[in-house]
């Protein structure tokens, strides 16, 4: 893992009145950008090529004559032959050359081995670098870890398929679509083996997915994703900020739940069972009465988060929750940082964002306001890593 003391190094050769925010131009890339011309940071879109024309034509910025943004958020495009190149060393000195400072996506540590982010990429990253692979389900400590560690609720985990006595969701990666999920639905062993034998047949899923597959019991009721923020360098009001809440479009399952039973079960066998890929994000908030329950989730993850993880949790991140029909949380996915959904608040901001900072406060904006304020209290190393 780069040390602290390695990026303190990297930051003194920085020019501070010239920062620059970077990221993987995908995910949340928007929103960051967004955020950061608002803030007055240039933006920096490390694309892939084939996948830059969002960023490099149709959000690319234009400038006044004074240098004011009066259209775009995106000042600059780069294009790679893969994300994974703004791992070579040459490019990473490029990137230092030009005071960027890196904002991880969860593009970036999906097409980026996580190994190298940890060990090689010798960029200063706002957030926190060492929690970044609790987000793989393989890993020993992934989320449910640290979720145990800190009380929180989770869905149960179903060791065997034999125990399966109530509707469960089994997890697993995609067979063709790498990133994408495998996910399906299950009620009995019986179903379990019907309709995982029905996915292997259509190479939705492998044998070796399925294998290393979490197995856990469905909570029935709304999804929210709650997108918090934790300033470090806050002082005086509390450092943890619930900035906004959004839930997901999934294909092809929002397709099938807006077809009538009868047409559902006449669907042929290839369509049956519906993939969960995400495709999009929806506003929402919450009841009030559930707030308060919403930042005691909050809390307690940051409090662990120290423990386990110094200097814990910085900036964004994402807890992704079930209400059940009892008004319980049940956190099902952690983002340890900046989630998948914050792009429906970009330029509006999120709701309690807004509130709480009398003005748009999108995630994209909280990340690049407390960078602007590291820099004027000279306390970068408290965000950086």
């Amino acid at each position: 893992m780069i040390t602290h003391d390695e990026i303190t190094g990297i930051l003194t050769e920085y020019d501070r009145l010239k920062l620059r925010i970077g990221m993987t131009a995908s995910h949340s890339a928007l929103d960051i950008c967004d955020g950061a011309i608002e803030e007055g940071f240039p933006t920096v879109a490390y694309c892939q090529k084939g996948r830059e024309k969002t960023y490099s034509d149709y959000f690319r910025t234009a400038r006044s004559s004074s240098g004011r943004v009066v259209r775009g958020m995106v000042d600059k495009a780069i294009v790679l032959d893969r994300f994974s190149d703004v791992l070579d060393s040459e490019f990473q000195q490029q990137m230092r050359d030009r005071n960027v400072i890196y904002i991880p996506n969860r593009s970036f540590t999906s097409y980026c081995p996580m190994q190298a982010i940890e060990d090689d990429f010798r960029v200063p990253m706002l957030g926190s670098r060492n929690m970044l692979r609790m987000e793989e389900r393989t890993e020993d400590q992934d989320y449910y870890w640290i979720l145990e560690q800190a009380g929180l609720p989770y869905p149960e985990d179903i060791g065997d398929p034999e125990d399966i006595d109530c509707l469960c969701m089994v997890k697993l990666h995609h067979a063709e679509k790498k990133l994408e999920r495998g996910f399906f639905a299950c009620g009995s062993h019986e179903e379990y083996v019907e309709k995982s034998q029905s996915l292997l047949a259509q190479g939705v899923i492998d044998e070796q997915g399925l294998a290393s597959a979490r197995i856990e019991r469905y909570v029935i009721g709304p999804v929210f994703n709650l997108n918090f923020f934790y300033s470090p360098l806050e002082e005086d009001l509390p450092k943890l900020e619930l900035l906004g809440v959004d839930w997901r479009f999934e294909s092809s399952l929002d397709g099938h739940v807006r077809l009538p039973a009868p047409v559902q079960m006449a669907l042929p066998e290839s369509q049956q069972i519906p993939e969960m890929t995400v495709v999009g994000h929806n506003t929402a908030t919450i009841r009030e009465s559930l707030l308060e329950e919403a930042f005691d989730l909050g809390e307690k993850f940051v409090t662990a988060s120290k423990e386990h993880y110094d200097p814990g949790i910085i900036g964004p991140f994402c807890l992704q929750t079930c209400i059940d029909k009892d008004m319980n949380y049940w956190i099902y996915d952690v983002a340890p940082r900046v989630g998948g959904g914050t792009n429906v608040h970009l330029n509006s901001g999120h709701p309690y964002g807004n509130s709480l900072w009398r003005k748009e406060m999108s995630s994209g904006r909280r990340i690049a306001l407390e960078l602007r304020q590291a820099v004027e209290q000279d306390r970068l190393d408290e965000v950086l890593t």
